[in-house]
């Protein structure tokens, strides 16, 4: 997954790979990192045909001296150790990481920073304006983030009188799970209509009937599992889940 800043061997492996005649696209691929973030670190060393990865390495240094990230803001105000027990530090301390980690899932970091913050309040839920003070964002910065993590099932809705809820519930990563598992079935299903198509014996029906049933497979136990799971961890079977 993509995350964190570009290594010394990461930049060797990048002038090497362009010397070879490989696209940005494909390197990117190749180190699991986003084409821009490629396209961005070649373009700001001499391009493709001037990129030295030693080069590199020393102008990125020189940036950080010029221009030292700021400390970001805590995503919540402390907690008050006076009043819950808690560390404030060490709070803040994981809520970093929780970012970092979803960050590297894949996630945006304003919508990593938005489902650690409902993760972490003990209510499990924010409206629209408590995320914005807490966050300060803009709406619509929390609208977009909102948006996502309810495509993927992360985050759920209530109302709360003229105001909406944003929820994570006990159950948030059992539905996503299941979701998951939907989402690739459907993808197996169109990889083995695709290799009837093409014919199995070409190369690329060969591949596409190699993916349809592995992850065909894979989402028949995925499922398996979640339920499994679900239930000896919650002791709440499917039916019970509000679904």
């Amino acid at each position: 997954m993509p995350g964190g800043r570009l290594t010394p061997e990461d930049r060797r492996r990048i002038a090497a790979w362009l010397a070879e005649g490989r696209s940005q696209a494909e390197i990117g691929r190749r180190l699991s990192r986003p084409t821009s973030t490629i396209t961005r670190e070649v373009n700001r060393n001499r391009g493709p045909a001037g990129y030295q990865a030693d080069q590199a390495q020393r102008a990125t240094r020189q940036r950080a001296r010029r221009h030292p990230a700021p400390t970001p803001a805590p995503l919540v105000a402390p907690a008050d150790p006076r009043v819950d027990g808690r560390d404030p530090v060490a709070v803040r301390e994981f809520e970093q990481r929780f970012t970092e980690v979803l960050v590297q899932m894949g996630m945006s970091r304003m919508t990593s920073r938005v489902l650690t913050c409902l993760t972490t309040a003990d209510s499990g839920s924010m409206t629209s304006a408590e995320l914005v003070r807490r966050l300060r964002v803009s709406a619509a910065s929390i609208s977009k983030a909102i948006g996502f993590l309810e495509g993927q099932h992360l985050v759920r809705r209530e109302r709360d009188g003229r105001r909406e809820r944003y929820v994570v519930d006990d159950d948030v990563w059992y539905r996503a799970s299941v979701a998951t598992a939907a989402t690739n079935n459907l993808f197996a299903e169109a990889a083995l209509a695709g290799a009837e198509a093409l014919g199995p014996d070409t190369p690329a029906g060969a591949r596409l009937a190699d993916s349809g049933r592995f992850l065909k497979y894979l989402s028949e136990d995925l499922l398996r599992h979640v339920e499994y799971w679900h239930t000896a961890i919650t002791g709440r079977g499917p039916s019970q889940t509000g679904e």
